[in-house]
Formats: structure tokens, sequence, C-alpha cells
């Protein structure tokens, strides 16, 4: 999603592209499925706690399930931040866009930056980032393992092909 004039030259248009954005197990119909059950589930175990005459128990069943709807709340907030990373012969953007909407971009040469990435023997990478000229900047930070690996393998292997004048 490189923005740039319309006179744009063959080396400017991306060699490679990748939006990374958090897994998430669950879409918007399973998060509905899964608050009417609970839903459900709450309000019958608040129902025989009134009937049994403990009223106050009904106050913290809410309070529960409150609770539980704020952190999926903040949990889907948090999916909506992605990162979108574009290589082109003379160019490495990487735009950031927090769950709020605001972006920050970073621009870096090619040539000029180093990939770094950061593992442990039985875990794996354990995080991404480019540096060059002075600056630096995280990359994938929320990924789950086995795509940081894939997205790790398939950026270095396009920023040495740039490297290499390919």
């Amino acid at each position: 999603m490189m923005q740039g004039n319309a006179d744009m030259t063959m080396n400017e248009l991306p060699l490679f592209s990748a939006e990374l954005h958090p897994h998430r197990s669950l879409g918007r119909n399973g998060h509905r499925v899964f608050f009417l059950i609970a839903g459900a589930l709450s309000v019958a175990h608040m129902a025989v706690f009134l009937i049994s005459g403990a009223w106050p128990i009904v106050l913290f069943f809410g309070l529960d399930f409150a609770a539980l709807y704020g952190a999926f709340w903040l949990n889907n907030r948090a999916a909506r931040a992605r990162e979108i990373v574009s290589l082109s012969r003379t160019n490495i953007l990487i735009r950031k866009i927090s769950p709020s909407g605001r972006e920050t971009d970073y621009a870096f040469n090619p040539f000029w930056a180093r990939f770094n990435v950061a593992r442990k023997p039985k875990i794996g990478i354990t995080a991404m980032h480019v540096a060059g000229q002075g600056r630096r900047t995280d990359v994938g930070t929320f990924l789950p393992l086995d795509d940081r690996e894939r997205f790790a393998t398939a950026f270095s292997g396009a920023l040495a092909r740039v490297k290499r004048g390919y």
C-alpha cells in the first residue's frame, strides 16, 4: 500500500509487500454465540439465586459478565492493529496502524538497512526489527511464532535479493 506519484518508476514498485495483523481465534459471529451462551447461563444462575433469596449474588454475576464483556472488547480492539511492510528497490516502508487508527510510517534505504532477528533455542523468534541510519523499529511483535518464521524467511530473502540487485 505504498503511496507515490503517478509517474512512479519501475524501481519504486514493491517487490515484497505484507500486511501483518494479530491472530484471533474467534470472529464476530463466534463472539456473538459465546456471549449469547454466557449471558443465558448467567441469567439462569441469577434467577436461581434470586429465587432462593440470595439477591446479592445476582449483582456479582452481573459484574462478572460485565468484566468478561470488557475483556473481550479490549481484546477485539487490540486486534485492529496491523503493520504493512513494503519493500521496493529504493525503499523499505513500514506503516504501523494502531487500534485507534493512528498511522506511523518508517522508511529505510534497503541498502543501509539491516533486518535483525532474535532467536531463543527452544522457542524460536522472539523479536524482529529493521534498523538503519541510526533508527530502528520493531516488526511483527504481535505475530504467533509460526507466522514470525514465515515472515522472517520471506522478508529476509526479498531484502537479500534487493541488495544483490535482482
